[in-house]
């Protein structure tokens, strides 16, 4: 209780920090309660097609006449999902990797870098919508392919982080009584990085909802009936002449959704610092 009494009293000492947190739990809360509000994602009615934001329709409709508000929720349901996914499985993937890499040292250190120093030259935007178009379309093909292609500067961090660590002393004497060295990374290094691990995966959450809004913007990410708010920006191209609020919406989200993450990461760094 006391922690949370800290970390409350902490995040209040900038509104900009405030905002940013109510936003991203309120945006979390929507999207959970998103199936209870009585409004369906897919039902049309074309005679209330491109209708502009009233007390019926909060965010207007869009050319079926789908009730643009539910939609933009479903989609905020979807890009969430995907940044956190991605996020955890680029972590996953860096982590060991830096983590391996910077402990162990040698030729392995070699390797590992030598193939993050390979996949960090391919622009890797292309490589992602190179695979999306080879792979079926989908959210869980969306989701490995930015997973597995986003960790290459996190193992860097990692790494670094890592060979700071295995020249403690704590460290020294585990190697000294005879503890083997996959245990002394889950032990005592994976625990020390923590505070820069978790920064870092705040801010992958970010770059990975921006990569799948941009991939279904270009028409390579999620596919229809699903939706997200870089396959709804892309959908409202048609219309923004008729209807301007189906691409000021989602793309409003998306902003407001990655600088708040940012900001909220910032926190999270500066409480780190200032506990340590």
């Amino acid at each position: 209780m006391t922690y949370l009494k800290k970390f409350w009293q902490a995040l209040k000492t900038s509104p900009l920090y405030t905002l940013s947190f109510f936003f991203l739990v309120i945006l979390l809360f929507l999207s959970i309660v998103a199936p209870l509000f009585p409004f369906s994602p897919t039902a049309t009615n074309v005679s209330n097609a491109w209708q502009n934001p009233s007390f019926d329709h909060w965010f207007g409709t869009d050319e079926l006449g789908r009730d643009y508000f539910i939609r933009v929720l479903y989609g905020g349901r979807v890009s969430l999902i995907v940044g956190i996914s991605a996020m955890l499985a680029s972590t996953l993937i860096g982590t060991f990797v830096g983590v391996t890499s910077g402990y162990f040292g040698g030729w392995i250190d070699n390797l590992l870098m030598r193939l993050v120093e390979i996949l960090s030259s391919i622009p890797w935007l292309v490589l992602v919508i190179v695979l999306s178009v080879f792979l079926r379309p989908g959210l869980t093909t969306i989701i490995i392919v930015i997973g597995c292609f986003s960790w290459m500067g996190l193992s860097r961090l990692i790494r670094a982080e890592t060979l700071s660590v295995k020249n403690r002393e704590y460290v020294i004497y585990s190697e000294f009584i005879g503890e083997s060295k996959w245990r002394i990374m889950i032990r005592h290094v994976i625990p020390n990085i923590l505070p820069t691990l978790i920064v870092a995966a705040t801010n992958a959450i970010s770059g990975a909802i921006m990569t799948e809004s941009t991939l279904s913007f270009l028409g390579v990410g999620i596919q229809q009936p699903m939706s997200s708010w870089g396959s709804l920006l892309q959908n409202a191209q048609s219309s923004l002449q008729r209807a301007p609020h189906m691409a000021i919406l989602p793309g409003l989200f998306v902003l407001l959704t990655i600088y708040s993450i940012n900001n909220f990461s910032e926190f999270i760094k500066s409480y780190i610092q200032r506990e340590v």
